[in-house]
């Protein structure tokens, strides 16, 4: 027949530009993944990005329709509720929402270590986070940052009470500049501190896992609990690993690709945020460090976020 004999030519010069198996036969039709991202596309995403635009999804046999959401608190609600297959969301946030009863797991691990810092101008008064004592530190989202916080400053002989709190509402490096506050919580070390340095300013990061605070996954992905095909997930997992691998040995060229996907990401900010993620992603997607997880759910329940720290696979799983 024509058709299956074009298909075929198809999935051999697959093989001969990509060099790698394609996983779905060539009269499948390609298993649909819907997956919504925590923010509009930035450099966090890198391997996402480059899996879709290397072909890295279709040679798994997958189409992957990524969605930026309205609301950067709706994807795993969306996910939870049936509604997409995959979101990408934060280890914190996913160790709250299930203790609220949202059937969620983590499957997958985009980026491995924290972002999060504490912040101030590196000309300013704060040297050291002991100098935040009667200070005002600008926060965006309460809870979990506060819960950082406290734990930083506990760490240098201060608590919450001996600062001034002040809601800057996402606002981080302009309220550094202008004064608002002496030092801000919640500032992503790939982000403010290169928007700092593109003003003229130098900034001075507290980093939190070397504050006080277990080391944890800043992003990750997550599914609906009982309701993901596993076998789907690590064809995507596996597709995500190799976008990863190509950025790491092909990082100029990666983002030369995906931004002339989307133009957005081609200006200096998000070039110097590319650079310094470069790093942070997960080698390993797939892979679950159970001791970390348990670690951090400990932390949480120590600092009141949680009731009690819930076992591993309540929430997250490795799948195979």
């Amino acid at each position: 027949m024509p058709t299956r004999r074009a298909a075929l030519i198809v999935v051999a010069l697959g093989l001969a530009i990509f060099g790698a198996p394609i996983l779905a036969r060539a009269d499948d039709a390609p298993a649909k993944l819907v997956l919504i991202l925590d923010w509009f596309v930035n450099p966090d995403h890198a391997p996402i990005l480059v899996a879709k635009e290397k072909g890295y999804f279709s040679e798994a046999g997958l189409e992957v329709e990524i969605i930026a959401p309205a609301d950067p608190n709706d994807p795993p609600k969306l996910v939870a509720a049936g509604k997409a297959d995959l979101a990408v969301s934060y280890q914190p946030q996913l160790h709250i929402q299930v203790a609220e009863g949202l059937p969620l797991v983590r499957v997958g691990t985009l980026i491995a270590t924290p972002l999060n810092t504490l912040l101030a101008l590196a000309d300013g008064p704060i040297k050291s986070i002991a100098d935040l004592k009667g200070r005002r530190i600008g926060y965006s989202v309460g809870g979990f940052e506060d819960a950082l916080l406290g734990a930083m400053l506990e760490k240098h002989g201060l608590a919450l009470n001996d600062v001034t709190l002040i809601n800057i509402n996402f606002s981080l490096s302009p309220a550094l500049l202008s004064g608002q506050v002496d030092a801000v919580i919640g500032a992503f070390r790939n982000f403010e501190l290169n928007q700092l340095e593109i003003e003229g300013r130098k900034g001075r990061a507290f980093y939190v896992e070397e504050e006080g605070v277990p080391a944890y996954d800043e992003l990750i992905f997550v599914a609906k609990r009982d309701g993901y095909d596993a076998a789907l997930m690590r064809r995507f997992l596996d597709a995500i690993e190799r976008g990863v691998q190509y950025l790491v040995n092909h990082s100029d060229e990666a983002y030369a690709l995906v931004a002339s996907a989307n133009p957005d990401l081609k200006d200096e900010l998000n070039r110097r945020a590319w650079r310094d993620t470069l790093p942070r992603f997960a080698l390993r997607p797939a892979a679950l460090d159970r001791a970390r997880y348990e670690r951090f759910a400990a932390f949480l329940a120590t600092r009141g976020l949680i009731k009690e720290a819930l076992p591993v696979e309540a929430y997250a799983v490795e799948v195979r």
